[in-house]
C-alpha cells in the first residue's frame, strides 16, 4: 500500500527508532517480561536519542517537531517490532501534553526538561478501583488547605505507575460538583511521596509496569495545580482524542504486522502436500482480513491528517479506537488458528499479540463507552 502520510524525514526518524529498538530493547525484552518491569534506564537512553516529547520547544530540551506524524511513526515502529514492553508513548502522547498545553511557563521549565531527558518517567492517574471510564465518579480528593492541597485516594491500572517519578493526578477539588469539581495536580514522587501498593499481575503486556497507587494525606503545593481548578474534566476531554487516536495507530500497525507474519507462514507451511495458503478457507479468511485492515489503515491515516489540522473530533477518535481495537482482536484470533499447535507457543509473535492486545478494547475508555460517545453525536 502506498501511503502519502509520511515525508522522508518522518521515515528517517522511524528508521532511527527501529535501530534504537534493535539495540536497546530487543536484547532485553524477554528478561523484562520475566521481571514484570522495564529497566528505567531505557527512558534516559530514549531521551538522549531525542525520542521523548519531540514536539516540545528547544528551550525545554525538545526538538520543536510539533508534527504528530513523528509521534505516530514511533508507535507504528514499536508495534511492528512486537516489542510491547516500553511505554515511551504514554509519556510523549498522553501525559506530557497536559503539562505542555496547560502548564505555566514556570511549570514547563520545572518539569519538561527532566521528562524529555528521560530523568523522570511520567504517569497519569485517572482510573480508580471502582471507577474506570466514568471519570466524573472519581473519589480521590485534593482538599484546599490554604497554601497547599492535601491529597487522599487510590488509583488503579496506572501505567508506568511504579516507575513514575511524576504523575498528573486527576482529583476532586470540589466533590459536590462532580465533573465540574475535577482538577489536575502534578506530583513529584521525591517531593510529594506516594506509595506503590502493588504492581498488577496481568494477562498480557508482561513487561509493562501497571500499578495500584495510594495517596495518603500527601501535601501538594498550590503551584502544582495544572491550569485552573475545576477545569480538569474539560482538559481531559480535549486531550483524550489524541490518546484514543494513538491507541488506534498502534492497533492497526499491530494488525498489519500479525497479518504479514501469518502470510509468510501460510506460504511456507504445508499440509496434505501443499502450502496451507493454497486452501480456499485460508485464502478467503486472509482476503477478508487484508481488506478490513486496509480500510482501517486508510481511516486512521485520515484521522492523523485531521489531527494535524486540529480538526479531529471526539467522535472520530472514538470510532478509530473502537474499530481498530476490535479489528485487531479479530485478526489475532483468525491468524492464530493458521499456526495450529505452534500458535499456542508464546514464542510465536502472533500468540504474543493475541495475549498482549486483549486489553486494547478496554483501556483508553472501553469500547462500550466509545459507542456511547458516537451514539450521542448522532443525537441519540
Amino acid at each position: 500500500m502506498i501511503r502519502d502520510l509520511y515525508e522522508p524525514e518522518h521515515l528517517a526518524f522511524g528508521s532511527a527508532f527501529q535501530a534504537f529498538l534493535d539495540q536497546e530493547v530487543a536484547p532485553y525484552h524477554a528478561e523484562w517480561e520475566q521481571n514484570g518491569i522495564v529497566d528505567r534506564e531505557l527512558w534516559r537512553k530514549a531521551g538522549e536519542r531525542g525520542f521523548l516529547a519531540m514536539y516540545a520547544e528547544p528551550e525545554y530540551g525538545g526538538q520543536g517537531l510539533d508534527d504528530f506524524r513523528y509521534n505516530a511513526i514511533l508507535v507504528e515502529t514499536q508495534a511492528r517490532s512486537f516489542l510491547s514492553g516500553p511505554m515511551l508513548s504514554l509519556g510523549s502522547d498522553v501525559v506530557i501534553p497536559y503539562i505542555w498545553h496547560y502548564g505555566s511557563p514556570e511549570q514547563k521549565a520545572r518539569w519538561l526538561p527532566k521528562l524529555i531527558r528521560g530523568e523522570y518517567i511520567s504517569a497519569i492517574g485517572m482510573s480508580e478501583p471502582e471507577t474506570g471510564s466514568d471519570l466524573a465518579s472519581i473519589t480521590t480528593t485534593a482538599e484546599d488547605c490554604g497554601d497547599h492541597y492535601r491529597v487522599n485516594g487510590t488509583k488503579f491500572w496506572i501505567s508506568n505507575g511504579h516507575l513514575s517519578n511524576l504523575i498528573v493526578l486527576v482529583v476532586k477539588t470540589d466533590p459536590a460538583k462532580r465533573h465540574r469539581g475535577i482538577s489536575l495536580i502534578v506530583l513529584e514522587r521525591s517531593e510529594q511521596p506516594y506509595e506503590t501498593v502493588q504492581i498488577l499481575d496481568k494477562m498480557g503486556y508482561l513487561a509493562r509496569d501497571v500499578a495500584e497507587l495510594k495517596f495518603d494525606n500527601v501535601r501538594v503545593p498550590k503551584e502544582n495545580l495544572l491550569g485552573q481548578a475545576g477545569e480538569g474534566f474539560r482538559y481531559m476531554m480535549q486531550q483524550l482524542p489524541q490518546e484514543r487516536l494513538i491507541i488506534a495507530v498502534g492497533n492497526v500497525a499491530t494488525a498489519e504486522a500479525v497479518l504479514a507474519y501469518t502470510l509468510d507462514w501460510v506460504k511456507e507451511r504445508t499440509a496434505f502436500g501443499q502450502p496451507i495458503g493454497s486452501f480456499q478457507n485460508t485464502r478467503f479468511k486472509l482476503a477478508e482480513l487484508q481488506t478490513e485492515v486496509r480500510i482501517a489503515r486508510v481511516f486512521v491515516d485520515n484521522c492523523i491528517k485531521l489531527h494535524l489540522e486540529k480538526k479531529l473530533t471526539t467522535e472520530e477518535a472514538s470510532m478509530a479506537k473502537w474499530w481498530c481495537s476490535e479489528l485487531l482482536m479479530k485478526v489475532n484470533t483468525t491468524c492464530l488458528q493458521f499456526f495450529g499447535g505452534r500458535g499456542y507457543l508464546i514464542a510465536n509473535p502472533v500468540a504474543k499479540a493475541y495475549r498482549d492486545t486483549r486489553v486494547e478494547p478496554i483501556y483508553g475508555g472501553t469500547n462500550e463507552i466509545m459507542k456511547e460517545i458516537i451514539g450521542k453525536s448522532l443525537g441519540l
